[in-house]
């Protein structure tokens, strides 16, 4: 039987849980750098071959920088019952919360570790990457919770949704910078769209109500498909006040990712992010469940995108950005819900790319700066770090993973956000190749209060490999 697209390749699952100490580091790692890098994505247990690629189990795979050194490696599943094989669906078929595969982002928010995926409640972990178990914010957290939070960097708060196919369709959440739920509140009008992700501005939450909508008859264990009847909708709520939304129609297209969302000078809305029509959606998605004629890779036609909402008028303008296929864009996060001049990407391979890179782009000059990975590399999201006192918006690190086929290997790469070209800073060798996966972040040791006393016993410069599960 073939394999499926997505356990082949840079996908290919590792088969255990391991811990190195003492890595080797190329150039120099800036010493402020004192936390974790940790990446999630989908790795299926040995002999397990998923319906689609988000069913895969969770896997972090975590690297420990302090005083510019490279501690350790370890990966981990994420233990949850998924892993077990218990299915999310009972047999009364109501949704069983707890039995998630946490395989999409790896987050932290007041002190705590969580692992995402948005048909489920968050996972905590521990800062050596040990399951705690679900994670429903003392009961308050009623429904699943999405992937792709956002924590506004003035007020510590952490916005959130719950989205599923059956009405109440979307229900909001605020939880504040000690991590108590302090806003739970159903969003009228929403439908039953894939809503993967949304945007906050200073004022506004921003909604995503696109084409790709629930279909009982998509077998593949995540029940979306395209529809050329829906209508496309982004929202605009007020962040304060009754959750009541005012929609745009807009062109048929799906975002996934969004890379940033704000307000202009003069009051409208803008939003950013890699667009999907109907062509490129359908491509990407054979992948995604290994259908006949699937593409080479998992990511097919997503070029960047702006849509400006205005309020006043309401008036939906958009544009595209580049026309390089893009996917899992990020931004200095200290701009989140602001005004942002950088952004970047993971570029894949296309009409004008001959190998995957990772791109910034400069959205005040309209230009992009390539930074080539080589033949048989592919990099993940990277993840922006502020460098220490840093005043400008881009002056900071890019964190990223690379899948190397040639070598059968993976390198840490620690990128300077302001010069990208100029190559990395340093290369953390890793013990294995790591395979590419999908959201990440940088946990500061200020930001995982336990995370430097947990560990500080390890002897950082002695060499060794542990087998099997710590």
């Amino acid at each position: 039987m073939t394999k499926k697209p997505y356990l082949t390749g840079h996908y290919t699952p590792v088969t255990d849980e391991t811990t190195a100490h003492g890595l080797t580091v190329h150039g120099t790692l800036p010493p402020e750098l004192n936390g974790r890098y940790f990446r999630n994505g989908h790795n299926p247990k040995p002999g397990i071959t998923p319906t689609h690629w988000f069913k895969g189990s969770g896997m972090i795979h975590g690297v420990r920088l302090r005083d510019g050194r490279a501690e350790w490696y370890r990966n981990r599943w994420v233990h949850t019952p998924a892993l077990d094989g218990v299915p999310y669906l009972g047999a009364d078929g109501v949704p069983n919360l707890r039995a998630s595969d946490a395989a999409t982002h790896v987050i932290e928010h007041a002190g705590r570790i969580l692992a995402l995926q948005e048909a489920n409640l968050p996972y905590e972990l521990t800062p050596e990457l040990d399951t705690v178990g679900a994670h429903d914010f003392g009961g308050r957290l009623k429904t699943a919770m999405t992937a792709h939070p956002k924590t506004d960097p003035a007020t510590g708060e952490l916005h959130f949704f719950g989205y599923g196919p059956f009405p109440p369709h979307l229900t909001y959440y605020v939880a504040d910078a000690k991590g108590e739920i302090v806003r739970s509140e159903v969003v009228e009008g929403a439908g039953p769209s894939l809503m993967h992700d949304f945007g906050i501005t200073e004022r506004y939450v921003v909604w995503l109500d696109l084409p790709v909508v629930f279909n009982a008859e998509e077998h593949s264990g995540i029940p979306y498909r395209w529809s050329d009847t829906y209508t496309p909708r982004i929202g605009v709520m007020p962040r304060t006040g009754p959750a009541t939304v005012r929609w745009f129609e807009v062109e048929p297209g799906v975002l996934l990712h969004v890379a940033n969302a704000y307000e202009d000078e003069r009051g409208r809305v803008v939003l950013t992010g890699p667009r999907y029509d109907r062509g490129a959606w359908e491509q990407t998605w054979k992948f995604w469940i290994g259908a006949p004629g699937h593409a080479p890779q998992p990511m097919v036609g997503a070029v960047g995108h702006r849509w400006t909402l205005d309020p006043a008028t309401g008036t939906a303008v958009e544009e595209p950005v580049d026309d390089l296929t893009t996917e899992f864009p990020t931004v200095n996060e200290d701009v989140t819900g602001r005004f942002h001049r950088y952004s970047y990407a993971v570029a894949f391979p296309g009409p004008d790319l001959d190998e995957y890179a990772i791109v910034k782009h400069d959205l005040t000059a309209g230009s992009r700066e390539l930074v080539p990975m080589g033949r048989g590399r592919m990099p993940g999201e990277a993840v922006f770090v502020p460098a220490e006192g840093a005043t400008g918006e881009d002056e900071g690190y890019l964190l990223t993973v690379v899948s190397d086929l040639v070598e059968d290997a993976s390198q840490l790469l620690v990128i300077d956000a302001s010069a990208p070209g100029t190559g990395p800073l340093a290369v953390v060798e890793l013990p294995r190749r790591v395979p590419s996966g999908i959201h990440g972040s940088w946990i500061a040791d200020s930001d995982a209060d336990a995370g430097a006393a947990a560990d500080g016993a390890v002897d950082a410069d002695a060499l060794s490999t542990e087998g099997g599960a710590a």
